[in-house]
């Protein structure tokens, strides 16, 4: 996704705009190895190559600065204090339970994405150059001070000409800019890394910080928060439980974003739900079933569920707003969730494994015997429960560190639905504790499973194990082609062992076909029992040659 527009010029007070150009990388690079410095993390400053530029603050006044915190708080405490882009990072890193240890996602979910009021006569100014109108023109009443400053933005209540309440969302100036920059630096960092660290490159950190780019860029453009706020209200058009704000296209850009308003109680505002006489289980109920229908049936998400996006109406209705930050399942990746899925729910460590390592990637050797030890010992714990006293939390707590422990990475949507899923049973607990989320959930997730053996379904598993099959035909030939040449120059040895060959049989699996799994699996075999022999035919050959001579 290519960077959105520069903001325009803006009169607000600061350096002129090439005293910010020149030098600016150099610079902020030196305040974020200062900031690393003061904080006890000099060993992130060498690994992302700032060791140049580290200033040693005297040794016990730099302890006593870095002892009085966790590593976890002085990490988001450096993170705040490097501003808008590395909170960001920070806040999307804590979803990453792949990656990062309890105590630090924990610490990370801590950071507050605020920021100082931009003056009301700016405000107006970027309107009216992006409406191309007078503010007193475009509304017919729009008031000055902030319903809410965030980091790249801040949103004003408003009226249009004819009574309706709007919220106008604009983008702070110099905000791209200042964050391009950023962005630039954190592109750099993982490069740098992954050559100094084995670990860095281990965990792809140049994929992750390529994630993290294009995610923060999209929250920059208010077009596509406006496309994806359509996308949710055409999914919803036939739902009345659940309002999506009308998106104003003629009142909306790539810097200005003009929303219905929504008024209501926030969710976990429990007084006022029971001074207005509503249900805590049913709002509980319908928050759990627009979470599985957002995951199952439509396959795209709200990806920051936090108590503030969520308001409930006097009729109960339950309205959701922000959607700069979403998630989506293509067809593939839930086929892949609900292999996981029915793998926790048979209790089956080796079905688990399959399913695990279909959906991560890594850069090292998986060992998967050791994987499905972990896995098996996970699943032990869940024995004899029913669905009902499954905590998601718990279960993809332990999940997730056992993928973390092999140095496994899930893909960044699916990453962010485990963070919804966990984040949506707090919130239905805070709400009515003895809920169970996960029994909501699973008639949507049978149903999922179910779908794929519909006749369609069936189908479309036909098409792929046939491209699987003509891909694997047309690979043999060459492959025995350089086996057989390997034999007559006696360059090959054979060592089979069970688990080389899982691997391949793993990609005969994915076909959901066992007995093509078995055939593919005795033919290779059968093959390799055949190159053997006919090398122990030549070995003997050549040794009765020696004798004769």
């Amino acid at each position: 996704m290519a960077p959105v527009d520069q903001d325009p010029p803006v009169p607000v007070e600061g350096p002129p705009a090439s005293a910010r150009v020149t030098g600016a990388r150099d610079h902020r690079e030196r305040q974020i190895a200062a900031v690393l410095v003061r904080y006890g993390l000099s060993y992130l400053a060498n690994v992302v190559g700032l060791e140049r530029l580290v200033k040693v603050a005297p040794g016990r006044a730099r302890r006593a600065a870095a002892d009085a915190h966790t590593p976890a708080e002085n990490l988001r405490l450096a993170l705040e204090e490097l501003g808008p882009t590395f909170i960001k990072l920070g806040q999307l890193v804590s979803t990453r339970a792949d990656l990062l240890s309890p105590d630090y996602r924990a610490e990370l979910t801590k950071l507050l994405d605020t920021a100082p009021a931009v003056p009301s006569e700016v405000v107006k100014d970027i309107v009216e150059r992006e409406l191309h109108a007078p503010v007193d023109t475009t509304f017919a009443t729009f008031e000055a001070g902030p319903l809410a400053c965030a980091s790249v933005g801040q949103a004003h209540a408003a009226t249009l000409h004819d009574g309706t309440d709007v919220v106008v969302k604009v983008r702070r100036p110099n905000v791209v800019e200042d964050m391009e920059r950023d962005l630039e630096i954190i592109t750099n960092f993982a490069a740098r890394a992954s050559r100094r660290s084995k670990t860095a490159a281990r965990y792809d950190v140049i994929g992750l910080a390529d994630e993290f780019v294009y995610a923060l860029r999209a929250q920059l453009d208010y077009l596509q928060e406006a496309r994806n706020a359509e996308r949710f209200r055409a999914n919803f058009a036939g739902d009345s439980s659940v309002q999506i704000p009308r998106v104003f296209p003629d009142l909306t850009t790539s810097r200005v974003i003009t929303l219905e308003r929504i008024r209501g109680m926030k969710i976990t505002d429990l007084a006022m739900l029971d001074e207005a006489g509503l249900s805590h289980h049913a709002i509980a109920e319908r928050t759990a079933l627009i979470t599985a229908k957002m995951i199952f049936e439509d396959g795209f998400f709200h990806a920051d569920p936090h108590p503030g996006n969520f308001f409930i109406e006097p009729t109960g209705r339950v309205g959701i707003i922000d959607f700069g930050m979403v998630g989506s399942l293509d067809d593939r990746l839930r086929e892949q969730l609900g292999r996981l899925l029915n793998g926790f729910l048979r209790r089956d460590p080796a079905r688990l494994a399959d399913a695990l390592l279909a959906l991560g990637s890594s850069t090292g050797v998986v060992d998967r015997a050791r994987l499905r030890d972990d896995l098996r010992d996970l699943l032990g714990h869940y024995f004899g429960r029913s669905i009902a006293e499954v905590s998601l939390r718990s279960a993809i707590g332990e999940i997730l560190e056992i993928v973390r422990r092999h140095h496994l990475r899930v893909p960044r949507d699916l990453s962010l639905l485990f963070t919804v899923l966990i984040i949506a049973e707090g919130l239905v607990a805070e709400l009515d504790p003895a809920f169970r989320f996960a029994e909501a959930l699973a008639p949507y997730a049978r149903r999922h499973l179910l779908s794929g053996m519909t006749p369609d379904g069936v189908m479309r598993r036909l098409e792929e194990f046939g491209v699987d099959l003509v891909e694997l035909a047309a690979e043999l030939p060459s492959r025995l082609g350089r086996i057989s040449e390997a034999i007559e120059t006696g360059g090959l040895e054979v060592h089979v062992r069970t688990e080389e060959m899982d691997a391949l049989l793993a990609r005969a699996e994915r076909l959901g076909n066992r007995v093509a799994a078995s055939v593919l699996a005795a033919a290779l075999i059968d093959a390799l029992a055949q190159i053997a022999t006919q090398r122990r035919r030549r070995t003997r050959r050549l040794q009765r040659g020696r004798k004769l001579r």
